[in-house]
């Protein structure tokens, strides 16, 4: 877990809809998280290497990933976290509405840590974040802490 015991996650969605679901499930979870949001790929990368604006932060302990993302797509975002080794070990969590097998197989050929389909049920797509944040939050041990930058 991240400073303070609470799970921090960065978020990356361009989708108001889709973003406004997962942070209001994530923030009235029993389970303490914490969500910032970026709308884009570039603003992502610039975030988790703590460039410009986002110089102060902290890394995120989880990054849940769009793939149909302005500026920089998912892909490309993945696959240059995954090959910065400041960056690495970072989870990345893709969360798309494509359930083809050839965005799949890219992301997991890019080191996704995980693949989950948006359902298109409001609740059911609010169980699978409550279940993604249980997962992360009270199931997972991270590898290792000292990319977190704190």
């Amino acid at each position: 877990m991240t400073c303070n015991g609470v799970l921090k996650y960065l978020l990356v969605e361009d989708d108001d809809s889709h973003a406004m679901i997962i942070q209001r499930t994530l923030e009235r979870d029993e389970i303490p998280c914490h969500v910032e949001r970026v709308s884009n790929g570039v603003d992502a990368l610039q975030y988790l290497r703590k460039e410009g604006p986002y110089a102060q932060t902290d890394r995120p302990d989880v990054v849940l990933l769009d793939l149909n993302l302005p500026r920089l797509n998912g892909h490309e975002v993945l696959a240059a976290v995954k090959k910065d080794p400041e960056l690495a070990g970072i989870p990345i969590v893709v969360l798309s509405t494509s359930d083809t097998e050839i965005d799949r197989s890219k992301a997991y050929g890019n080191a996704a840590n995980s693949y989950l389909v948006k359902p298109t049920s409001f609740d059911q797509f609010r169980a699978m974040v409550h279940d993604l944040n249980r997962y992360w939050g009270v199931w997972n041990r991270p590898e290792r802490e000292t990319w977190k930058g704190h």
